[in-house]
């Protein structure tokens, strides 16, 4: 899809009439120009093919598909966060937390940092071992060197450990790929130039991962991609998992060993726990939003056609039986609708999560990045030598800064992105910009802290009256 997107951008033809494309691509489309500006098209060309009740701030994604000029990019078709997944039966045994507040000195429950979901990995893989006559994994997760392995990083990897800077929906000036923007200006990813695609926490997470994978997944994990490794969950043998897209609730709700017989789940999702390079008003974790895309190329007869047809997937007419299908909620009025309520419990917290205040810390790439296709491929093919043990950390994530900025550059020699375009910062030792507030930051003389978790119930409550935690 991406490919038949770069292709019409680049010789004009129209291949489709739409698209649906991740709002990770913001960056990307309001820089070149290529995509049609929706606010500008529902008031001028598109009005008398606008629906009267579309309800544009009805959209939960809204601002994830809205450029640093303020105007709508995208409209949203699905969307679904990254969470954490736990078993809260186990969770919930009395001999299971007596064992694990003996070790640890604190209880079991919702891990509040990347330190507490350390020690839980460890409890289960190698204390408990087994439960029910069944061995089980203290973490889940996958390492083939594949283009799954980027998104396992770009999709707010780096901002979970820390990485970035505060900022809702991205951190501003430095985001959760590393890059530093000077007003809507990318000027680097590496740590010279003041980002920190290469600094002390974007290392740290790539270790952690990396740790995690060979000591607490299940085996075989670092062969796995993406596709391969999600059963494992279904299964019923793996205790948490750190990084879990809630567009898979709706198969992880159907009968099998994680759900009860009254069709409630035995597991629960809750808020993705941060590394100790996080701050209070950072992000904490990313969300999918795939919105519907019109292209300039195309003729304007066949772009109202599609925009009326964008507009039905998403009116208000059908937007909550798809909802309630694919549980990829786009909308406000869906989610708060009485049908939700009912149905809340057999959800495992999904409900819980996109009425509550807590959701805004979940959100797409932003627009720092300024070629999703053209950066994204760097990710996995740079991480995956670390994982495959090609090459150190150190030099993994160094060559990916590096990489970016060359990337960037081109873009920027190409003047194809006009004022908004990546121009560079010159280098400068990174000890100057580790003295500057905010991101990129020094590396901390303690990375693990002591384990911090929350009662998943109290939580819950907190959601459900309207409060983060």
């Amino acid at each position: 899809m991406i490919e038949k997107l770069q292709t019409q951008w680049q010789s004009g033809e129209n291949i489709y009439d739409a698209y649906i494309n991740d709002s990770d691509l913001i960056g990307t489309h309001f820089r070149y120009g290529f995509v049609v500006n929706l606010t500008d098209w529902m008031a001028g060309e598109g009005k008398d093919v606008t629906l009267p009740t579309l309800d544009i701030d009805d959209f939960i994604g809204k601002s994830f598909t809205t450029g640093p000029d303020g105007k709508l990019y995208q409209l949203p078709d699905q969307q679904f966060a990254n969470l954490y997944w736990f078993r809260y039966d186990w969770f919930q045994r009395p001999e299971l937390k007596k064992r694990f507040k003996d070790k640890y000195g604190y209880d079991l429950g919702v891990p509040v940092n990347w330190s507490a979901y350390e020690d839980i990995a460890e409890f289960f893989t190698n204390d408990v071992k087994e439960i029910d006559g069944k061995v089980v994994y203290g973490h889940n997760d996958y390492g083939k060197k594949a283009p799954d392995l980027g998104w396992r990083f770009t999709d707010a990897w780096l901002s979970m450990a820390g990485a970035g800077d505060k900022g809702i929906p991205n951190g501003k000036p430095v985001d959760e790929w590393g890059i530093r923007v000077d007003g809507c200006t990318p000027v680097g990813a590496s740590v010279t130039r003041g980002g920190a695609a290469n600094g002390p926490a974007a290392k740290y997470s790539l270790r952690k991962y990396m740790e995690w994978l060979r000591k607490y997944a299940p085996p075989g994990a670092l062969g796995m991609d993406f596709y391969q490794y999600l059963p494992f969950l279904a299964k019923g043998n793996v205790a948490q998992q750190i990084f879990w897209y809630t567009a898979f609730t709706a198969t992880m709700v159907e009968p099998g060993p994680t759900v009860n017989a009254d069709g409630t789940p035995k597991w629960r999702m809750a808020p993705s726990p941060h590394g100790p390079y996080w701050e209070e008003g950072m992000k904490l974790g990313y969300q999918d939003t795939g919105s519907w895309t019109l292209m300039n190329s195309t003729p304007v007869d066949r772009r109202k056609a599609a925009w009326l047809f964008a507009q039905f997937t998403v009116a208000k007419s059908v937007s909550l039986k798809k909802a309630h299908t694919g549980l990829t909620i786009v909308r406000d009025s869906d989610i708060n609708h009485q049908s939700f309520t009912d149905r809340a419990p057999k959800l495992g917290g999904l409900v819980e999560f996109y009425r509550s205040p807590a959701r805004v810390s979940w959100t797409p790439t932003g627009t720092n990045v300024p070629d999703y296709p053209k950066l994204a491929q760097l990710w996995w093919q740079n991480i995956g030598e670390a994982v495959a043990g090609e090459v150190t950390v150190d030099r993994a994530m160094d060559n990916l800064a590096g990489e970016m900025d060359k990337v960037m550059a081109r873009i920027a020699r190409s003047g194809a992105q006009k004022e908004c375009g990546p121009k560079l910062n010159d280098e400068k030792d990174a000890q100057y910009w580790f003295d500057q507030p905010g991101s990129p930051k020094p590396k901390l003389a303690n990375e693990k802290p002591k384990g911090e978790t929350v009662d998943y119930d109290s939580l819950i409550k907190a959601w459900r009256e309207g409060r983060v935690k």
